[in-house]
C-alpha cells in the first residue's frame, strides 16, 4: 500500500500524479502519490490504494524490507552450497585458468559482469567463495571487485540520463569518479596494492581464531565509524563557537587515539597480546563445548576401573554407609529396650 489521492478516485497518471498549487485541494483539484509515482504511459500500478495512509505505507515498507533480506539470503546461501557442490576437478581449473588474467583485464571482467548483473553485491558474492575455495586466489580477485565497483556505477548513471535531473547526473557522476580514484589510489602502485590484501589475510586469520571478529569489524567500519564521521561534520556544520569546539576537540582526541593504537599494536606488542586473546577465548569456548563429552568419557573410563579392580560403584558405597548409618542409630534403640526389660 502506497498512500494515493486521485481526483474522483480515478488511478491513472492525470488523476494521481498532478502536482498540487497553492489553494488546490488534494483528491478534488490535484492529485498525490507516495514513495513510487504513477507512469504516464501505463497509468498507476495495481498495488496503489486509493486512501491509503502512511502507516499502511510504513507497514507494507518493513514488511517488503524483511522478505527482500530474507530472500537475499536464502539465495546467498543457495549460491554458496551449488558453487561448493560444482566446483569441482575440471571446473576449478577452468576457472583458475579464466581469472588468471593481467590486472587490467579482470577490472573489465569485474565490470563487464556487473553490468550483466546490475548488482555488485552479485559479483562479490559469487566471487567470495571462490576464493574461500582456493579456486581464486586473493591478489585476482582484488581488481575483480574493484571493476564491480565501476560496474555498478552504471546502473545509476542510466537512471540519471532518463530522469531529466541535473541531481541525479551530479551523484551518478560523484559515484563514478570516487570508485575510480579509489582504483587509483590502491591498485597501480604495488606498496599500496598490499595495503587491503594484507589488511584481507589478517582478517581472515582472525577470523578463524574468533567467530566474533566479522560482526566486530562491519559494526566498527560500517556504522560506527559513518555515524562518529556523520556526528563531527554536523557539529562543524553548525557554524557555532561552542559546537565548534566541541568539534575540535572530539577530532583530537580521535587522532590521539589513533596513534596510541598504533604506538601500541607495533611497539607494544599489541598484536600478539590481541592474538593471544582471541587463542585463549577460543580454547575456553572449545573446552566448554566439548565438556559434556569429556565428563562421558570419564565416567566410561571410571566404571571400566571400578569393574576391573572389583571396587564397588558409587551407588553402592552410598547404600553400605546409609545402612552403616541406620545400624548405628538402631543400636543405642536397642540398648535401651534391653534396659528398660531388665528393670
Amino acid at each position: 500500500y502506497y498512500p494515493v489521492l486521485c481526483v474522483g478516485g480515478i488511478e491513472d497518471y492525470k488523476s494521481c500524479a498532478n502536482k498540487c498549487g497553492d489553494g488546490d485541494v488534494k483528491g478534488v483539484d490535484c492529485g498525490r502519490v507516495g514513495l513510487i509515482t504513477c507512469d504516464k504511459k501505463y497509468g498507476c500500478p495495481a498495488f496503489f490504494q486509493n486512501g491509503a495512509t502512511k502507516q499502511d505505507d510504513s507497514i507494507a515498507g518493513g514488511v517488503c524490507m524483511v522478505l527482500a533480506l530474507v530472500f537475499l539470503l536464502v539465495c546467498l546461501l543457495g549460491l554458496v552450497n551449488v558453487l561448493q557442490r560444482g566446483l569441482m576437478g575440471m571446473s576449478t581449473r577452468i576457472i583458475y585458468k579464466a581469472t588468471n588474467v593481467p590486472g587490467i583485464f579482470a577490472l573489465v571482467i569485474g565490470a563487464a559482469i556487473t553490468v550483466l548483473v546490475q548488482s555488485s553485491s552479485i559479483t562479490t558474492s559469487v566471487l567470495t567463495p571462490l576464493v574461500g575455495l582456493g579456486v581464486i586466489q586473493l591478489e585476482q580477485m582484488l581488481p575483480l571487485t574493484l571493476g564491480a565497483n565501476i560496474g555498478t556505477t552504471v546502473t545509476g548513471l542510466l537512471a540519471s540520463l532518463v530522469s531529466d535531473s541535473v541531481a541525479a547526473l551530479q551523484v551518478a557522476l560523484c559515484h563514478l569518479f570516487f570508485n575510480i580514484s579509489g582504483i587509483i589510489i590502491w591498485y597501480p602502485i604495488p606498496f599500496m596494492r598490499k595495503i587491503p590484501l594484507n589488511g584481507a589475510r589478517e582478517l581472515g586469520k582472525w577470523t578463524r581464531r574468533s567467530k566474533a571478529i566479522p560482526p566486530i569489524y562491519i559494526i566498527t567500519v560500517f556504522f560506527i565509524c559513518p555515524l562518529l564521521l556523520l556526528g563531527i561534520s554536523e557539529l562543524f556544520v553548525q557554524k557555532k563557537v561552542g559546537w565548534t569546539v566541541l568539534g575540535t576537540i572530539i577530532v583530537l582526541a580521535v587522532f590521539l587515539g589513533i596513534i596510541r593504537f598504533a604506538w601500541w599494536w607495533k611497539r607494544q606488542e599489541g598484536r600478539a597480546q590481541f592474538i593471544a586473546c582471541l587463542d585463549k577465548r577460543t580454547s575456553r569456548n572449545a573446552a566448554l563445548a566439548a565438556l559434556p563429552e569429556d565428563m562421558q568419557f570419564l565416567k566410561s573410563k571410571v566404571a571400566q576401573l571400578a569393574e576391573h579392580t572389583g571396587l564397588p560403584e558409587d551407588e553402592e558405597v552410598d547404600e553400605e554407609k546409609a545402612e552403616g548409618t541406620d545400624d548405628a542409630e538402631a543400636e543405642p534403640e536397642a540398648v535401651a529396650e534391653e534396659a528398660e526389660e531388665q528393670a
